[in-house]
C-alpha cells in the first residue's frame, strides 16, 4: 500500500512535490515500512525541515506576543484589562448564543405560566403561615412563662403535686440575667407578632 506525501507549501514558500512511498502490512496487521534508503533519507529530511519550520514559527509567535504586550503596555492596557475585555466579550458571546436565547425564552415562558404563578403563590402563603405559626408559638411560650411566674413556689416543708409533673425554676433562677433576657426575648416576639396581626 503506497503512502503519498501530498503537496505542501514550506515555510520558505517553495512547493514540495508528492512522493509515493511503499508501505507493507505484516501478518499481525501492523504496518511495516519497506522503504528504500532514498525514501528513508527523503522522509528524514522532510521531518527535519518540518520540525525546523515549527521551531521558527514558535519563535516568531513568541516575538509577536512580546511586541503586542509592549504595545498594550504603552497604551496603558495591563493584563487585567485584557482579562476584563475577554470576560466581557465572552459574556457578550454567551448572551448572543442560540442556547442562551432559547433558554431565556423558555424561562420567560415558564415565568408566565399558570403553574409557576400558582407555585409562587403557594410558597408565599406557606411563608406567611410559617410566620404566623412562629408568632403563635412565641405567644404561647410567653403565656406559659407568665403562668409559671404566677404559681407559688413549693415549700420544701410541704409536698406539692406540681413538683412531680414539671420542674419549676427556683427563685434564684427566676431573677438571673439569663432567665430575664429569655423572658425579654419572648416578650419582644409577642410584641412584634401582635403588630403583624
Amino acid at each position: 500500500m503506497p503512502l503519498v506525501i501530498m503537496n505542501r507549501q514550506g515555510y520558505s514558500g517553495e512547493n514540495v512535490t508528492p512522493r509515493n512511498i511503499s508501505m507493507g502490512i505484516s501478518r499481525n496487521g501492523r504496518q511495516t515500512n519497506i522503504l528504500s534508503e532514498e525514501e528513508e533519507d527523503y522522509l528524514k529530511m522532510e521531518l527535519a525541515k518540518t520540525e525546523d519550520e515549527i521551531l521558527t514559527l514558535r519563535q516568531v509567535l513568541v516575538s509577536k506576543e512580546k511586541y503586542a504586550m509592549d504595545v498594550r503596555r504603552q497604551l496603558g492596557m495591563g493584563p487585567f484589562s485584557d482579562i476584563k475585555q475577554n470576560m466581557s466579550k465572552g459574556w457578550q458571546d454567551v448572551q448572543t448564543s442560540n442556547v442562551y436565547l432559547t433558554a431565556s425564552a423558555t424561562l420567560e415562558d415558564i415565568s408566565q405560566s399558570n403553574m409557576y404563578k400558582r407555585t409562587q403563590e403557594s410558597i408565599s402563603n406557606a411563608g406567611q403561615m410559617t410566620s404566623a405559626a412562629v408568632s403563635t408559638v412565641g405567644v404561647a411560650i410567653t403565656r406559659m412563662l407568665g403562668d409559671m411566674r404566677a404559681l407559688p413556689l413549693p415549700s420544701p416543708h410541704r409536698p406539692s403535686s406540681l413538683s412531680h409533673s414539671i420542674s419549676v425554676p427556683t427563685m434564684s433562677m427566676r431573677h438571673s440575667n439569663t432567665f430575664k433576657s429569655f423572658e425579654d426575648m419572648v416578650g419582644n416576639m409577642k410584641v412584634s407578632g401582635s403588630r403583624g396581626e
